[in-house]
């Protein structure tokens, strides 16, 4: 028997299996994307960069002309009060001092000399051996004596605290933030020698553009973040706006006291400082949703009752870095493609992964 009717047949049925195959439709690719959820901004969150300063500070200085011979502290010490910082050569100081007192001395002894001979001539008044004008001659003497005295008190009193003058110390709790002058120079009055800070209060100094400091007011709140560490925050309350602007810079300077602040926002500390401000609602998106095609502005919207897209012509307002904000065409709660916006096809059946993205 032929085998030619069973190769004919065997190939009639391969080609109508190859036409079954070829007929059959290769399932739909659900592309999953990228979407986010349109929310209007009703909030802008501004941040500054500043860092934290004392509150109070003072440039300690000697009221008088000399040598420093001792300066027993530098940067970042830690001085209470009363404690003796720096001091001058006191010998000068001391030999005036001695000076008063012998003057005293000398006053005093005056003095004793005096009243003694103003009794006698009161006695020899008395039994009318002396003229009155010799008496009161004698009292005046002993007037004198006694203004001497005083004077001389006073001239020791103001040498001891010459003498004082050549310890330098602070009047409160503090730590050492800068020095102005080293042992074996000679200082005049009023020069700094050391500037000490308090502790506490601690306030954030951050320079503001001039536009942003309209709304400002005494007590507004601020968020303050360190930028070593960002997880450790505190909060600030606005205490001064500069009256004027910098010249060049057109930025204000501002100063937050930092209410109960962790002990890591140390003097000098550079910090972050935040504060939300109420604006119009606008709607802004990433650069990478928008798809600008024969002269429009669109973007992909996710239907989600059918899971796919579908364009929508927008109207941008503006462009600014790596996203624009929509003018219009757009409402709150729809979901838009934020990647990939130039390989959809319209109706395109997409997936929008956990959580949204």
């Amino acid at each position: 028997m032929s085998r030619l009717p069973h190769v004919a047949l065997l190939l009639v049925v391969a080609a109508l299996a190859a036409c079954s195959r070829s007929e059959e439709q290769p399932p739909e690719v659900i592309r999953p994307v990228l979407s986010v959820v349109v929310e209007p901004k009703t909030v802008e969150t501004f941040g500054f960069a500043g860092s934290v300063e004392p509150q109070y500070s003072a440039d300690l200085a000697f009221r008088l002309l000399g040598r420093v011979v001792s300066r027993d502290v530098k940067v970042g010490d830690l001085v209470t009060k009363g404690t003796t910082i720096a001091a001058l050569d006191p010998t000068a100081l001391e030999l005036a001092v001695q000076a008063s007192k012998a003057d005293l001395s000398n006053a005093q002894a005056q003095f004793i000399n005096a009243a003694a001979s103003e009794d006698r001539q009161r006695q020899l008044l008395a039994s009318a051996n002396i003229s009155q004008a010799t008496f009161d001659a004698a009292r005046q003497a002993r007037q004198a004596a006694e203004a001497g005295v005083e004077r001389a008190n006073a001239a020791l009193a103001k040498s001891q605290e010459q003498l004082g003058y050549a310890r330098l110390f602070s009047d409160f709790d503090g730590v050492v933030t800068a020095t102005g002058a080293e042992v074996g120079q000679t200082v005049s009055a009023g020069q700094t020698v050391v500037t000490v800070a308090r502790n506490d209060p601690r306030e954030a100094v951050v320079d503001i553009p001039d536009q942003l400091t309209g709304d400002l007011t005494v007590g507004m709140p601020f968020e303050i973040v360190l930028q070593s560490l960002p997880s450790i925050k505190t909060e600030a309350k606005l205490r001064e706006v500069a009256p004027q602007s910098e010249g060049a810079t057109r930025t204000r300077r501002v100063r937050l006291t930092l209410v109960n602040p962790p002990t890591a926002f140390r003097l000098g500390s550079t910090i972050t400082a935040t504060r939300m401000t109420k604006v119009e609602p606008t709607i802004e998106l990433p650069m990478s949703a928008l798809l600008e095609r024969d002269g429009s502005q669109k973007v992909w919207i996710v239907d989600p009752q059918s899971s796919s897209v579908s364009t929508r012509e927008i109207k941008v307002a503006f462009k600014s870095g790596g996203s624009f904000t929509v003018a219009g065409g757009l409402e709150a709660g729809m979901r838009v493609v934020t990647a990939g916006v130039h390989s959809l096809s319209e109706g395109q059946k997409v997936k929008v992964p956990e959580g949204g993205v």
